[in-house]
C-alpha cells in the first residue's frame, strides 16, 4: 500500500464562522496574485512596445513576489500542504521528461 505523507506546519486554528477569517482573507488574496502573475505573462507576450514590456515585468516581479510571500504565510500557518512524492512518481517523472530532451532542436 502506497501511503502518502502530507508535508504540512501545525495548523494555526481560525474561527469556524459565517464571517472571513485570516485565513480566507490570505487565501483569497492568494489565488488573486496567481491570477494576475499568469495575467501580466500574458500581457508581456503580447507587449510589442519595449518600456511597457520592461513595466509590465518589473510588476509582474512585484505580483510574484508577493505572491510568494503570501504562500510562505499560508504554509507557515499550515494552511497549505503537499503531498510527499514516492520514489517511484520521481523516477516515473525524471523518466518521462529526461525523455523530452531529444526533442530539443538543440544539443
Amino acid at each position: 500500500m502506497n501511503q502518502q505523507t502530507k508535508i504540512q506546519n501545525p495548523e494555526t486554528q481560525v474561527p469556524k464562522t459565517p464571517q472571513m477569517s485570516d485565513r480566507d482573507f490570505i487565501n483569497d488574496v492568494l489565488a488573486t496574485e496567481k491570477y494576475m502573475t499568469a495575467s501580466y505573462s500574458y500581457a508581456m507576450n503580447e507587449a510589442s512596445h519595449e518600456q511597457l514590456y520592461k513595466d509590465i515585468n518589473a510588476i509582474c516581479n512585484e505580483t510574484q513576489n508577493c505572491q510568494r510571500e503570501l504562500f510562505n504565510v499560508m504554509f507557515k500557518k499550515g494552511w497549505y500542504s503537499f503531498d510527499a512524492a514516492s520514489q517511484q512518481q520521481l523516477d516515473q517523472s525524471y523518466q518521462q521528461f529526461s525523455g523530452y530532451s531529444n526533442q530539443f532542436p538543440y544539443s
